[in-house]
């Protein structure tokens, strides 16, 4: 905590200590302030406006320190000013209070709780900026909810300042207004809770329910127009329609039918999805051939002679098609099925929220509708580039089957992780490549160390980086950068991929206000990963069928992996993450090359490095670079979502020799920083003592 919080906060603790060492918890009471009344009603008559500024100084005062005195603050008002002047001056001091005791409450916690409990805070903070004022003005209207810790909670959120004050003074006025009239009857009243009848109460929290209540009817309002025109049919051919029959949508088929609903699944294309046909699975297959020829190369230092390898290209290709043609089975048609799915083949379009047809012909229904269709690779605006013949990862693979032989010359714009993947896979299978993007560093999310690991490799590998740089135009089979050209044969164009959503009806209604249209994978717009996307489909087809008794959530621990050599897997923080969320960290590492089965396999490069809440036994992030990565990280994911610490992971009994062990060193060196000096040196002292 810095030194003005510091010091924020022992004022606040000197004032409220020294109000109650004074005695002023004896003067906030129901029998001084009629005990008092006569003398200050004639100091009122006396001097009004002084009266009336020192009066809401005190209220301010009372309301910002979060003393106990708020209500007969307000029963005074009534008493000695009457009701409206009382109201007046009552609601603005409170009001003021209240905004200051909560402005503390941020400048003192907010940081450190956000730090501690990010997700919590993050997911609070988006609540706040769709929903803040319904849910405020909702707690300031029942009395049940204590004031001040309305004021406190609120601070340690992002609900801006205008927005609080208008609300809280909102919310307060009802409240105020009843004090304030209890308090021109002052003689009526034996204790303050007698302001708040049975009946009266009851009506406060029938108040407060309004604004709720409210935003139900503007949602349902909201939902009606977006509907508009469309009649919601009374009958249904399905439980549950699905688009996309890629990992997404074959997992929310099949979910759905083994809850036994009546599912359609309806893919335009090939069952599968980007994944099996165009994504993971022939990238990682052009991979494994372009490891082959790298192990080849490297045989020598393990005694191992052998000529530069020979790539036969057409039979890469060759084996590539047949690994998906050996993979399709799982994801065919007849499969899902078989398992109780109706699949489609053929254009699905939204005729109405609640209907679609295939090829034009006669619409399907069902109350749910998921949207499963992908994603698409993102092109971007370069003058020259449409009239280029270039590839994408959809189009890449048609290209290389129909080449005899290696591409001589290849350029990828962009440096994340299919950029990366590709451009190292070809380059070591003959191609010259260059990689060329605006990012300061490749695979711009990870971690800074990973990257440059990678980086190295690529270059030990012979790719050319150009990181930093900008395609000015394409002319005459060239990128044109601000002071090179870089010639190619094959331009890859791999910079992201954008949901794809357009050409199958969406765009006729607002589908955004439609609760029962459901999207998954990379149409979501989230992270765009296999597993995430059958994790999202799994989770939308449960919510759609059986929601109405409980909504299951989407899990944000998402681990990621990048298929280079070596690999890069991660999961949760990295380093500079948890810097940019200011979050306290002790970050640990510990280098792969370390380990025995390292030295053993002749791997130079890697690391385990491990992110953790500063002081405590808590995983927040980690990152793996060296090979088999992706197999690595899992027990990482374990520990960080089920709280394992590292304590627990470093006294695990790791298989010897493996490149698990760098993990456990990685988790003994925060082991080695926390020890106990103290108990380290009455262990030393021990056994000095039994030495004798």
């Amino acid at each position: 905590m810095s030194r003005t919080r510091i010091i924020v906060v022992v004022a606040i603790v000197a004032a409220i200590a020294a109000f109650f060492l004074l005695g002023g918890s004896q003067w906030l009471t129901l029998d001084s302030l009629k005990a008092a009344r006569g003398g200050l009603q004639h100091a009122v008559e006396a001097n009004p406006v002084g009266t009336a500024a020192a009066f809401v100084g005190v209220y301010i005062v009372v309301v910002a320190l979060s003393l106990p005195g708020a209500a007969i603050m307000t029963l005074a008002a009534g008493a000695l000013f009457g009701l409206l002047e009382g109201v007046a001056l009552a609601s603005v001091a409170s009001t003021i209070g209240a905004t200051l005791a909560m402005l503390a409450a941020r400048f003192v916690a907010r940081d450190w709780v956000r730090k501690r409990f990010p997700r919590a805070v993050e997911a609070v903070d988006r609540g706040i900026a769709k929903d803040g004022a319904v849910y405020l003005l909702s707690l300031r209207l029942a009395p049940v909810f204590p004031f001040f810790l309305v004021n406190l909670a609120m601070g340690l959120t992002a609900m801006p300042v205008a927005r609080y004050v208008l609300v809280t003074w909102a919310g307060a006025l009802p409240g105020t207004i009843a004090y304030t009239f209890a308090g021109t009857q002052l003689a009526r009243i034996a204790r303050p809770s007698d302001v708040l009848s049975p009946g009266l109460l009851l009506a406060f929290l029938g108040l407060a329910l309004v604004p709720l209540l409210g935003k139900w009817i503007a949602n349902g309002v909201q939902r009606r127009r977006a509907i508009g025109k469309f009649r919601r049919p009374k009958r249904f051919d399905a439980n549950l329609i699905v688009i996309g029959a890629g990992s997404g949508g074959l997992v929310a088929s099949l979910v759905a039918a083994q809850l036994k609903a009546k599912v359609v699944l309806i893919e335009r294309a090939e069952m599968g999805g980007d994944c099996l046909n165009t994504g993971c699975v022939p990238s990682k297959s052009l991979i494994r051939a372009a490891r082959s020829v790298a192990e080849i190369r490297k045989s020598s230092s393990f005694g191992v002679t052998s000529d530069e390898p020979s790539v036969d290209f057409a039979a890469v290709m060759q084996r590539l098609n047949e690994t998906i043609a050996a993979i399709a089975p799982n994801d065919s048609v007849e499969r899902f099925q078989g398992l109780g799915v109706d699949v489609r083949i053929g254009e699905a379009r939204l005729v109405d929220p609640w209907s679609v047809s295939i090829d034009g012909g006669e619409p399907i229904r069902a109350p749910e509708i998921i949207i499963a269709t992908g994603a698409a690779p993102v092109v971007p605006p370069i003058p020259g580039l449409a009239e280029t013949n270039f590839a994408t990862s959809e189009t890449l693979w048609a290209k290389l089957s129909a080449m005899d032989r290696v591409p001589e010359r290849v350029a990828v714009l962009g440096a994340g992780p299919i950029g990366c993947e590709l451009g190292q896979a070809l380059q070591r299978l003959g191609s010259q490549v260059t990689i060329v993007a605006m990012s300061e560093q490749v695979l711009e999310r990870e971690d800074k160390d990973a990257a440059d690991i990678v980086a190295k490799a690529l270059e030990e590998d012979g790719v050319t980086l150009k990181l930093g740089s900008a395609v000015e135009r394409v002319e005459g089979g060239e990128l044109c950068l601000a002071s090179k050209r870089v010639p190619f044969d094959l331009l890859i164009v791999a910079v992201g991929r954008k949901p794809r959503l357009t050409d199958f009806g969406l765009d006729a209604f607002a589908y955004q206000s439609m609760p029962h249209i459901r999207f998954v994978g990379d149409a979501a717009g989230g992270e765009q990963f296999t597993h995430f996307a059958g994790h999202s489909g799994a989770i939308a087809a449960i919510n759609a069928l059986i929601g109405r008794f409980g909504k299951l959530k989407y899990d944000t621990l998402i681990p990621r992996v990048t298929y280079t050599s070596p690999e890069v897997a991660s999961v949760g923080l990295t380093e500079a993450q948890a810097n940019e969320q200011k979050r306290e960290v002790e970050v640990f590492a510990y280098p792969l090359a370390e380990t025995d089965r390292a030295v053993i396999d002749g791997v130079g490069a890697g690391l385990v490095k491990l992110v953790a809440a500063k002081g405590k036994d808590r995983v927040l992030g980690a990152t793996i670079v060296g090979p088999n990565a992706g197999d690595l990280i899992v027990p990482w994911i374990l520990a960080i979502k089920k709280g394992v610490g590292l304590k627990a992971m470093q006294s695990l009994i790791y298989p010897y020799p493996t490149m698990s062990e760098a993990g456990r060193a990685a988790a003994g060196e925060w082991r080695k920083a926390h020890s106990s000096a103290r108990v380290l040196r009455l262990a030393e002292r021990w056994n000095a003592w039994r030495r004798g």
